[in-house]
C-alpha cells in the first residue's frame, strides 16, 4: 500500500531552527538539538531540514548544526542546503542523511541531478522547486532562498528534472510560506499531473484539513509543512490521526 506522507520541514539559519514567511521574515523557534528530539518524539514519516542562506552566501552546509540534529533523530532525514557536489551528499548520507534535496544547485548544474542519481540512487535525490507567481498563468522559479529569479517556467523545470533523474520533487509557494492561508493548489495539481515522480506539497498549511487538501485537490504524494506545528497545538501524531480518520492511507501510528 502507498501510504501518504507527512513532513515536518525545518530551517536552518546561524545555527538555529527558523521559520519564515514567503522566504524572507524569520522567526527563531529552537536549537537543532532541541527540536530534533521534539520531532523524533512525534512519529512523523520523514523529517526535511534545509541550511536555507547556504547556497546564498556560496558555502556548504552549517556541518555542526546538522550533525547536533541528526544525532537526536531515528526518523528519515532529508537534508539540504549548500549542496554543490557529490561530496558534499556524501558526506550528508554519512552522518545521518536518508536523502538530500538540491534546489540552487541544480538550476546551475543540471548535471548534477543525473550524477547524483546515477551515483546514489534516484531514490536518493529530491529536487526542490521553489515557485513565485509571476502572472495568473505562470509560475517562475527561483533559487538562492527565494532571492534570485531564473527565467524558468515551474512545468518546463519539473519535466527537465525527472528527465534529469530526479526521484521526487519538493514543490513549494513562495507566496505562500510561511502564510498559514493553505497550499496553492491549482499549482501543486499543474505539476503534479505535468511528471510522474512524487511531489511534495509545501508552503501555506495552516489548517488540517489543507492536508487534505493538499492530497485530494493538489494530488500530491506528500504534505510538508512547518508553521502549523510551530504556532498552533497540532502536532504530527494528531495530524496523521486526522488524515486518517478522513480517509486518508498513512502509515500506521
Amino acid at each position: 500500500m502507498s501510504f501518504t506522507r507527512l513532513i515536518p520541514t525545518l530551517t536552518l539559519k546561524d545555527g538555529r531552527v527558523v521559520k519564515t514567511i514567503r522566504f524572507d521574515e524569520y522567526r527563531d523557534i529552537g536549537s537543532p538539538r532541541t527540536m530534533g528530539k521534539v520531532f523524533d518524539s512525534q512519529d512523523v514519516d520523514e523529517l526535511v531540514l534545509v541550511d536555507m542562506t547556504a547556497s546564498q552566501e556560496g558555502r556548504e552546509p552549517d556541518w555542526e548544526a546538522i550533525q547536533a540534529f541528526a544525532e537526536e533523530c531515528a526518523m528519515p532525514l532529508t537534508i539540504g542546503g549548500g549542496i554543490h557536489d557529490v561530496e558534499i551528499i556524501r558526506r550528508l548520507l554519512r552522518i545521518g542523511a536518508d536523502k538530500v534535496v538540491i534546489n540552487s544547485s541544480a538550476v546551475r548544474n543540471p548535471g548534477l541531478i543525473s550524477e547524483a542519481a546515477n551515483i546514489f540512487g534516484a531514490q536518493c535525490i529530491v529536487v526542490a522547486i521553489d515557485a513565485k507567481q509571476i502572472s495568473p498563468e505562470h509560475h517562475e522559479v527561483f533559487i538562492d532562498g527565494g532571492y534570485e529569479p531564473t527565467g524558468l517556467d515551474v512545468l518546463d523545470w519539473a519535466r527537465r528534472v525527472e528527465e534529469l533523474g530526479a526521484g521526487e520533487i519538493m514543490l513549494t509557494s513562495i507566496d505562500r510560506d510561511g502564510t498559514m492561508e493553505g497550499y496553492d493548489l491549482p499549482l501543486i495539481r499543474k505539476v503534479a499531473e505535468a511528471v510522474n515522480l512524487p511531489v511534495i506539497a509545501s508552503g501555506g498549511a495552516g489548517l488540517l484539513y489543507d492536508l487534505l487538501a493538499g492530497v485530494r485537490e493538489g494530488r500530491a504524494s506528500a504534505v510538508a509543512c512547518s508553521s502549523i506545528f510551530a504556532f498552533t497545538d497540532n502536532k504530527p501524531i494528531k495530524a496523521k490521526a486526522f488524515m486518517q480518520d478522513h480517509g486518508l492511507a498513512v502509515r500506521p501510528i
